[in-house]
């Protein structure tokens, strides 16, 4: 059992409370020991008595009592993490500095779990804890079988910097899609409502055209890059609202639906063509956001397997969309 330690708050943990504090730092150590800990006065902040709903401020001394080696070591066993997941976030980073990682998410990896998943990226960031016991946090994510760029931040701050830049869409978010068939128009915009259904095959999202109780806007934009004469087009598209399965129900909504959709591809006697694997076709290629520490992130993920052997096959090159952001 280690003695008694003193943490200081840094900036990120502004505004926290005390429980939440020793539940990031701690995880091992209940919230019912905690309390007794705190009613005996054996935790202080800055030489004060404390409660668990105690608001922290930056540079605050925490007093911690002597923990038991279990309390101790869940710190230390998570940031370590299991091996297997931290290689794996490893090798999907793009970017990373003291504020967030920018990951290379491949498709058929969901970011949050849900019925019957047991790995996913939310629970995969236990592996890199830092040595203060702080989890890396979500502030966005991507559909399952999406691909691409996934920003998670480092800390506290970064997180809620990140998450006011989303709110305030001052975030530009580009994804590249295969699709059936080609938009009349080479550019446009989509608005719509977007109301969940319950189905057969699970919750899917309808686009509607006039607002209703538990209908939410959606607009997305899109840019028609290349095709291959009217059966197949290149999408640039990027969500102006963050709706789930937004885009992919836009597509379809036109009329001209992602290639590889499962939920959305609902054509009949459509044949995919030779060559190219019945997976979805969309990538979040770039994501331009406001750094929470100054400046801009500007980052670009490239293709997942599936995409870049559809993308050779079809003669479409990087360079091309690329060239609508120069």
């Amino acid at each position: 059992m280690a003695g008694v330690t003193t943490e200081v708050v840094d900036a990120g943990e502004a505004g926290m409370r005390l429980d939440r504090w020793f539940r990031e730092h701690y995880p091992g150590l209940s919230f019912g020991h905690l309390q007794k800990l705190l009613r005996s006065g054996q935790v202080r902040v800055d030489g004060g008595r404390a409660k668990t709903n105690t608001r922290l401020v930056e540079g605050q001394n925490i007093r911690v009592p002597p923990l038991s080696d279990e309390a101790r070591a869940t710190v230390k066993a998570s940031s370590a993490g299991d091996n297997a997941d931290a290689d794996a976030l490893r090798g999907m980073i793009l970017h990373e500095d003291d504020a967030l990682y920018v990951f290379n998410k491949p498709p058929g990896l969901a970011v949050q779990g849900g019925s019957g998943l047991t790995r996913h990226v939310d629970a995969m960031l236990e592996a890199l804890r830092d040595r203060q016991g702080r989890r890396p946090r979500l502030v966005h994510r991507l559909d399952r079988d999406t691909s691409g760029v996934l920003v998670v931040a480092k800390k506290r701050s970064s997180a809620q910097a990140l998450a006011e830049s989303f709110r305030a869409r001052t975030t530009r978010k580009i994804y590249w899609a295969l699709t059936k068939g080609v938009p009349r128009q080479a550019e446009g915009r989509i608005s719509t409502w977007l109301v969940k259904e319950a189905t057969a095959d699970g919750d899917r999202m309808r686009a509607v055209r006039q607002r209703t109780a538990d209908a939410s806007h959606a607009v997305s934009t899109y840019t028609v890059v290349d095709r291959v004469g009217a059966k197949l087009a290149w999408l640039d598209m990027r969500p102006v609202t963050g709706r789930t399965h937004q885009l992919r129900v836009h597509a379809a909504h036109m009329g001209h639906p992602i290639v590889g959709d499962a939920k959305y591809f609902d054509v009949l006697n459509w044949e995919l063509p030779g060559g190219i694997q019945n997976l979805l076709h969309l990538h979040a290629r770039r994501i331009v956001v406001p750094h929470p520490d100054g400046g801009r992130l500007d980052v670009t993920a490239p293709l997942p397997p599936h995409m870049r052997q559809s993308w050779n096959l079809l003669g479409f090159t990087d360079e091309t969309g690329d060239a609508l952001e120069a």
